[in-house]
């Protein structure tokens, strides 16, 4: 089972530290109550529990992508926001998976699967038991599907407008 997909920010190696890690989006699937603590659980006080949580995972992402990226001697533009009209090659983009251990952030042991593209980190938290083909091929299909998305938001100078742009008495 999926237990949690997020997207965040993720920092260039050799880059100057510009900001800490940012989580753009989560969804958790499943509630899971703070361990240990025999007073009643408020709803706030269980959502700051999961925002800390994936907050974690996030932190640990990003570490282990500039840590690959540096090992392979990337250059630190390799990450970066990039906008053209070209599609971003999911088949080269840095990936991994690590496993968690109990307790670290999450009570059961869990499986963490992540995607660098660009300047974002795309990770799913999975059961350890899950299929691990079948979640990249997942994670890279949503991750080719937000980036097409984003890509229609842009503003993107098309070849018509251009054209107009230069030849304004037409």
């Amino acid at each position: 089972m999926v237990h949690a997909f997020l997207i965040h920010t993720l920092r260039a190696p050799n880059l100057e530290d510009t900001g800490l890690c940012r989580v753009l989006y989560s969804c958790v699937f499943g509630a899971e109550k703070s361990p240990d603590d025999p007073r009643p659980h408020g709803a706030e006080r269980d959502r700051l529990f999961r925002k800390e949580q994936i907050l974690a995972v996030a932190r640990q992402v990003e570490s282990l992508c500039r840590l690959q990226q540096q090992a392979a001697g990337c250059s630190s533009t390799d990450l970066q926001p990039q906008f053209s009209a070209e599609p971003v090659s999911l088949h080269e983009a840095p990936h991994g998976a690590f496993h968690l251990a109990a307790g670290d952030p999450f009570q059961e042991p869990r499986t963490v699967l992540w995607l660098g593209v660009l300047s974002l980190g795309f990770t799913l938290v999975l059961d350890t038991h899950e299929n691990l083909l079948l979640a990249e091929r997942t994670l890279r299909l949503l991750a080719r599907l937000l980036l097409d998305h984003l890509r229609l938001l842009t503003p993107a100078v098309s070849t018509g407008a251009a054209y107009c742009r230069a030849h304004p008495s037409r």
